[in-house]
């Protein structure tokens, strides 16, 4: 059954039509993910499917009664309502204290902020996920929602698409974040030059869907081609010899990749780290750090020694406030460690792209901006203009000659993260870089990044971006260390969900971290775990399974020593093709050894109870 029927809408602002004669409907029960360009009519197909929008021309029916939550992007908060009101209504204590539903939605969205406060005093994200957690808590027949995830950390939108995937209403909704996409919708549309392109399953069968549409629209064309070469064999020499039609194979998803080399060259890349960067990136040293300066706010570093080498690749994780731009302006050097060192390599040249935008002259052109760092630069084996890589990140045609003071929050950003790539620097950190990019630019953005030879240290909710451009992913547990996450995102997830993070209950101990360097390099676990508190094991059984952590540990160290000694026989050899090859097939047996050593310390130590 359909919700909403749109017949042949069309709408514009000013000169520029974003919705073009387009006919759709939402059923019951249908999860929608809507992308497409900044710009391009996302927003305003969902506001016109909302009703709050009423289009130049066409027709926008509802289905009688329909109930419709919608979470625009702007605020529409009553600034002197107290969250409370705003959120629960007329609801008693009572009543919504004891339902399960709405304690878990306020935990997850609101939890954190005081029900007393008034709106007018919360912060832009904060009114976000009042709003959000306003719409949750209501019935709707269908949830149309423009950009949920902004100000939502990785924990929140996990939670927020299993909670989107168990309603029974209708969803529409528009986000960048890929992984979202395809954790919640069971179709997407791509609104594009003023149409609405209709593709079955989430965002990873819609990249795969779009693709073969354009395979079998270039076999067409090729066979389109090789008519007319025959037509015009034919009126030249007469009647042609009888030959058979050419046949065009529809390949399964897979196929379509099959061929497809890896994102990023290792060794290639290892290769060029290492010649500009030299053995040594970032050294910490028995560091202490907290947020607000020595001995104020959250301690985010505990006496952490930790090594960043050349070539890594790594996004770092943790809840909003538990310190992550604070270690990245630590490595920059604006902020100086409570205690301990941090050595800095000598070939270090460091870019720091920040959530703050730094000033841009607001009288200089887009292209002239980008041009004054310089004009050309080698990405990988490809030499790319300030033009073309402006193009690349959504500056097309005349969109590089505007002001820069006319240019929205988005265009700035962009702008920024051009002009440090262009200042050639063989160290990336970057804080939240996909803040306002759309689906297209950030594809770009991360195909400019997959040629970048350099150590690169990441903050980013947004998942997909965060294992797509990074090949290792630690962790601010709130310890005061940093957790190596072997599997990723899926494994902070769950330990956040299980309370237990095993490396919270050892911080306490004079433990050191073990170190090592080379791509995606990170600390091994602590050791010397403290004794454990009521485990309910029998003396015995704890003598032995203490036995076993400590057997591990020297593996551990004693595989860390084989990887120190690698990534310095790769530094030597990094004009060896071959040795350098052979070299990395060595580091790649080491790293996995290491990975299942360390799963196996996590899993003895919890026994343990540490």
């Amino acid at each position: 059954m359909n919700l909403v029927n749109l017949e042949s809408v069309s709408h514009a602002y000013g000169p520029k039509p974003l919705l073009s004669d387009v006919s759709l409907g939402v059923e019951a029960g249908e999860r929608i993910g809507v992308v497409g360009r900044n710009g391009g009519g996302k927003t305003t197909l969902l506001s016109v499917i909302a009703g709050a929008v009423r289009p130049d021309t066409g027709r926008v029916t509802h289905n009688r009664g329909l109930r419709v939550g919608f979470l625009s992007q702007r605020d529409e908060l009553d600034p002197g309502a107290a969250v409370k009101e705003i959120v629960l209504g007329g609801l008693a204590e009572h009543e919504w204290a004891g339902d399960q539903r709405v304690r878990e939605i306020l935990a997850n969205l609101i939890g954190d902020l005081d029900l007393d406060a008034r709106a007018a005093d919360l912060s832009g994200g904060e009114r976000r996920r009042t709003a959000l957690a306003q719409l949750l808590i209501d019935d709707h027949d269908l949830v149309m929602l423009d950009e949920p995830t902004n100000h939502l950390d990785i924990e929140a939108i996990a939670w927020l698409a299993g909670h989107l995937a168990g309603r029974k209403s209708a969803l529409v909704v528009v986000t960048h974040d890929r992984w979202f996409l395809d954790a919640v919708s069971t179709r997407t549309w791509e609104v594009v030059d003023g149409r609405v392109e209709r593709y079955e399953g989430g965002y990873a069968a819609y990249v795969l869907a779009k693709a073969e549409r354009a395979r079998i629209a270039q076999a067409a064309e090729e066979r389109r081609q090789n008519l007319m070469r025959k037509e015009i064999a034919w009126l030249r020499r007469g009647p042609p010899a009888r030959t058979s039609k050419p046949k065009f194979r529809i390949e399964a998803a897979q196929a379509l990749i099959a061929n497809e080399p890896p994102a990023r060259e290792t060794v290639e890349l290892m290769r060029f780290a290492a010649a500009r960067l030299g053995k040594t990136v970032y050294d910490l040293d028995d560091v202490t750090l907290h947020a607000g300066g020595p001995g104020s706010g959250p301690l985010v570093l505990d006496r952490l020694t930790w090594q960043f080498g050349p070539g890594d690749r790594i996004g770092l994780i943790g809840v909003n406030g538990s310190g992550k731009s604070s270690v990245l302006r630590l490595l920059a050097d604006t902020v100086k460690p409570d205690e301990g060192r941090v050595v800095k390599g000598k070939t270090v040249r460091l870019a720091h792209l920040s959530q703050e935008l730094a000033e841009l002259d607001p009288q200089r052109r887009v292209l002239e901006s980008v041009e004054e760092i310089r004009k050309y630069l080698q990405v990988g084996k490809k030499e790319w203009s300030a033009s073309q890589l402006l193009e690349r990140l959504g500056f097309k045609g005349e969109a590089q000659w505007k002001v820069v003071g006319s240019l929205s929050g988005g265009e700035r950003r962009r702008l920024q993260l051009l002009r440090l790539l262009m200042d050639d620097p063989n160290v990336l950190l970057l804080d939240e870089p996909t803040n306002d990019l759309d689906i297209e630019t950030l594809n770009e953005l991360e195909d400019l990044l997959d040629g970048w030879p350099g150590t690169l240290i990441l903050v980013s909710h947004d998942r997909y971006f965060l294992e797509r451009v990074t090949d290792r992913c630690v962790a601010l547990l709130g310890d005061g260390k940093l957790s190596l996450l072997p599997g990723g995102v899926d494994e902070y997830l769950e330990r956040r969900a299980a309370g237990t993070a095993l490396t919270a209950r050892v911080a306490g101990t004079t433990t050191t971290t073990t170190t090592t360097t080379g791509p995606g390099a990170a600390g091994s676990p602590a050791s010397d775990p403290a004794p454990a508190a009521q485990s309910g094991l029998s003396a015995k059984e704890e003598r032995e399974l203490r036995k076993e952590l400590n057997r591990l540990e020297r593996q551990l160290d004693k595989l860390s020593d084989q990887e120190s000694r690698l990534h310095a026989a790769m530094a030597d050899a990094a004009t060896d093709y071959a040795r350098l090859g052979s070299l990395d097939a060595e580091l790649r047996e080491i790293t996995a050894q290491k990975d299942t050593i360390e799963a196996e310390w996590l899993e003895t130590a919890d026994r343990l109870g540490d």
